[in-house]
């Protein structure tokens, strides 16, 4: 039997006897998780938690052999936090990957630190099973080691409400100014970090990422941000991260890629409807268009766009410059 099954049906045991007050047998625990494997098994399986520190006790009630969580253990670990949420919390290390080399990590690694050095050695052992059996795998992402500054910075202006003079790069313009803007908050967004910001300039909220930020500096001025202003709903209809006009989107995906298109949840407005030949109409409404261009494009042919006509025209540009490139 392989190593990762063991584990992941005993992480099932586990969290079904934490919410179990009045314990489990071994045939309810097979019944209820559905496990393909014999009783035996997961007798071995209680067994193994068992040595490896885990505070699990049987006790005979009406004929029954109950297993169960010891009660001061189901609600603390040596640390103040359930056993669910140690187990949970010592899982996620790897999705905080991308944020090695900022002060969020730095405290990330001396929490870890702490749950480390209390835990029993048995428990411990288990939990490092545990983590090389479940892996996190990671998109290319942006090294964020020379944003410390940075980001240090733009906090204490967000805690205090000062403007800050900034030097801005462009992409799209290829341009460099000198902006001064109102920080609202700091936006973790694809593996990025952005400061969401009132600009003075452009007299409106607006995203900056913070690697094409040169220089900064914390103004003597202070704001007062909108009591009503919340980033979730600002960047709601966006596809990502770019703002602009509303464009309500109409494509059809081919029957090959249907499947991978709906089980995903791509914009908080999109619609799916099936159609007879196995695909599917995708429709929604997102702000600007660069984004759902470049994820239309990823799909090729599979992806057929009937509205707006100004996108379809922009696809149908790039795959004529992509068929010219390659003759």
């Amino acid at each position: 039997m392989a190593r990762g099954d063991q584990m992941g049906r005993q992480w099932k045991v586990i969290q079904t006897l934490i919410s179990a007050h009045h314990g489990k047998t071994v045939n309810e625990l097979v019944d209820e998780l559905e496990l393909d494997c014999h009783p035996r098994t997961v007798y071995r399986d209680l067994e193994a938690l068992q040595t490896a520190g885990f505070p699990i006790y049987t006790e005979t009630m009406d004929g029954k052999n109950l297993w169960m969580i010891m009660d001061s253990a189901r609600e603390k670990m040596p640390i103040p936090m359930t056993l669910s949420e140690l187990m949970s919390l010592y899982l996620a290390r790897d999705m905080l990957k991308v944020l090695r080399h900022t002060v969020f990590y730095s405290s990330l690694k001396s929490l870890f630190h702490k749950i480390k050095t209390s835990l029993p050695d048995e428990l411990l052992s288990y939990l490092k099973d545990l983590e090389k059996n479940i892996q996190i795998g990671h998109r290319p992402y942006k090294e964020s080691g020379e944003l410390r500054n940075t980001l240090e910075t733009i906090n204490q202006a967000l805690k205090s409400s000062h403007y800050i003079y900034i030097r801005y790069h462009t992409m799209s313009r290829n341009k460099t100014s000198t902006r001064t803007v109102a920080p609202y908050t700091i936006w973790f967004f694809d593996d990025s970090f952005y400061m969401i910001a009132y600009c003075t300039l452009r007299n409106a909220v607006r995203i900056f990422a913070l690697d094409r930020i040169s220089d900064l500096e914390v103004s003597d001025q202070v704001f007062e941000k909108p009591d009503d202003f919340n980033a979730e709903d600002f960047m709601k209809s966006s596809f990502g991260v770019f703002k602009g006009s509303i464009l309500r989107v109409k494509v059809l995906f081919s029957a090959e890629v249907a499947g991978y298109i709906r089980e995903k949840r791509w914009h908080a407005s999109q619609r799916i409807t099936d159609q007879e030949n196995g695909s599917i109409m995708f429709e929604a409404e997102v702000e600007g268009s660069d984004e759902i261009r470049f994820w239309l494009l990823s799909w090729g042919s599979n992806a057929q766009v009937l509205e707006p006509e100004s996108l379809r025209l922009s696809i149908r540009e790039e795959a004529e410059k992509i068929l010219a490139q390659s003759t």
